[in-house]
């Protein structure tokens, strides 16, 4: 029996995630070129983030016929029970013959055929369970905190930050967010063409949905829009909708002078480019030379000639003379807003990472203010939902900062509002305290937060 393509790649894809600390979604694109046919690359993605989603509840299901942890099992003996057990628990149209011999299969063309009695044996008994609710399996007497976090498979230690800030409902909530299959979302970049391109892509058997926010998003799902022509020619982009509102936060005019600090991977860019027009200069800058290339390589796809690129350690004094209208700071970050999109996060993320991203973003907002003009806009954004990254950050800065206020929340809620759909509200994008958020579980989008500026 051989195994079919999409168990390989996803196969494949687990193990470098896993040996190599890559991003699946990046590896997902790389390996699902033209070749692949469009229901191996849809069952690829759907194992792989699949698996990465809800890996802890898929080892506590293996781990009741296991000797040891999957996690002290040889790697790809662990990935061949993952990818069994999910799909014998959530993919109910996969057969569960199937998925138990595909999996032995599996481990045999990874050299691990000694392994083969194991996988088959235990995934016959995951199988035997799969109609049981998961809750049913759980511990007597089981900790609050460690029930929802195997349940809806995050680290215990992020369940027990977000209860106590949140409380159980908002939190269980949150947590069934970063499970879902987030919207693949689209920027329209010639706005007069969307009907045109819309057309073009359903055409190519796409499902086009309006923006849930943004008039000119709309989300694809049936197919990679990665591969069409409209995507290659630059008509589009790939961008959540929450990331595509923080730069029109800065309200850049014709002929600024605009940077974008942390520029790469150089999705926020564009639209700071094209407001400040020909006229305006646009500095997009990163830490590490290559991502500033492969910047280059995407901006010279989308048409954009203006932009001037520099590598830089925004976290020492910039190297500028002159002060700038408009500075982005879209901070490195841990990323928990988006956990659904990019689900490895939560197994690589430690409690004490947060402390060292916030002494990070403190030094980049720092060296940002430094170089932003009187009367200039200053945006700080992260997709991270945590304090220590967000509201600490700005709160620190601005002790240091005497010039520097917060612009005022109704400001930007008429800034922003005709940027969004008929049905969106502004307003409700800024929380009580005046900052912008947005929520996995509330708009269906990653969690973003952002903080505006000013120079008095």
């Amino acid at each position: 029996m051989t195994v079919s393509i999409s168990r390989r790649i996803s196969f494949e894809v687990l193990r470098r995630v896993e040996a190599e600390s890559a991003y699946a979604s990046d590896l997902l694109h790389a390996e699902l070129g033209e070749s692949v046919k469009a229901a191996d690359a849809a069952l690829a993605t759907e194992l792989t983030m699949g698996v990465l989603r809800w890996r802890r509840l898929l080892d506590s299901l293996l781990e009741r016929h296991l000797k040891k942890p999957v996690e002290r099992l040889d790697l790809p003996v662990a990935l061949a029970l993952r990818m069994g057990a999910y799909q014998l628990r959530f993919l109910k149209r996969i057969p569960p013959r199937a998925a138990v011999n595909e999996s032995v299969e599996l481990v045999k063309s990874a050299r691990k055929a000694s392994a083969a009695a194991l996988v088959n044996a235990v995934l016959r008994r995951v199988a035997d369970e799969a109609g049981s609710p998961a809750e049913k399996f759980l511990p007597a007497g089981i900790a609050p905190a460690e029930r929802l976090a195997t349940l809806h498979s995050h680290p215990t230690w992020i369940v027990e930050r977000w209860l106590a800030r949140f409380g159980e409902a908002q939190t269980t909530t949150l947590l069934e967010a970063d499970n879902r299959t987030p919207r693949l979302s689209c920027a329209v970049n010639d706005a007069g063409r969307r009907d045109e391109i819309e057309a073009e892509l359903e055409k190519q058997g796409l499902k086009i949905e309006s923006g849930l926010l943004l008039k000119a998003a709309f989300s694809v799902s049936g197919g990679s829009v990665a591969r069409t022509q409209a995507f290659r020619s630059g008509r589009i982009a790939i961008q959540d909708e929450a990331s595509q509102m923080v730069p029109l936060l800065l309200g850049v005019r014709e002929g600024d002078r605009v940077l974008d600090l942390c520029a790469a991977p150089g999705g926020k860019t564009p639209t700071l480019l094209r407001a400040a027009g020909r006229e305006g200069i646009t500095i997009a800058a990163d830490r590490h030379f290559h991502r500033v290339r492969a910047m280059q390589a995407q901006f010279k796809r989308l048409g954009l000639a203006n932009a001037h690129l520099v590598v830089l350690d925004a976290t020492r004094p910039l190297p500028f003379r002159d002060s700038f209208d408009r500075i982005l700071v879209d901070a490195p970050c841990s990323g928990t807003g988006t956990l659904a999109r990019h689900p490895e996060i939560r197994w690589r993320l430690r409690a004490e990472q947060l402390s060292e991203f916030h002494q990070l973003q403190c030094a980049l907002l720092r060296s940002a203010v430094a170089h932003l003009a009187p009367g200039g806009t200053l945006v700080y954004s992260t997709c991270s939902i945590e304090p220590e990254e967000n509201e600490a950050v700005v709160a620190e800065t601005m002790q240091s900062a005497a010039a520097i206020r917060r612009a005022p929340a109704i400001e930007l809620a008429a800034l922003l509002q005709p940027h969004l759909s008929p049905k969106a509200n502004a307003t409700a994008l800024f929380a009580y305290d005046g900052y912008f958020r947005t929520s996995p579980a509330i708009h269906h989008t990653d969690g973003f937060f952002a903080a505006v500026l000013q120079k008095k």
